[in-house]
């Protein structure tokens, strides 16, 4: 009869070990961030002094309609 309890109380516990790590398991599952996705594609021009490729929305216009890397390249250019 004690043999019979004591083999009820090991399952009863292994049981719950078991239980208690799959919620564990589940609760870091929730908790982990999602891996954001990535930026969406930027329009690149090019630079007509130095041929460097930008971002559009980095780069500076010049009075010509021409767009530069750099403030010293847009004078460059403009012969300033």
């Amino acid at each position: 009869m004690i043999k019979f309890l004591l083999v009820i109380a090991v399952v009863f516990v292994v049981l719950s070990l078991m239980r208690g790590g799959r919620e564990v398991r589940r609760s870091r599952e929730q908790a982990k961030p999602r891996p954001a996705s990535p930026p969406p594609p930027q329009d690149m021009v090019e630079c007509p002094v130095c041929h460097v490729h930008l971002p559009r929305t980095d780069a500076l216009p010049g009075p010509d309609g021409h767009l530069y890397c750099s403030a010293d390249h847009r004078q460059r250019a403009n012969g300033a």
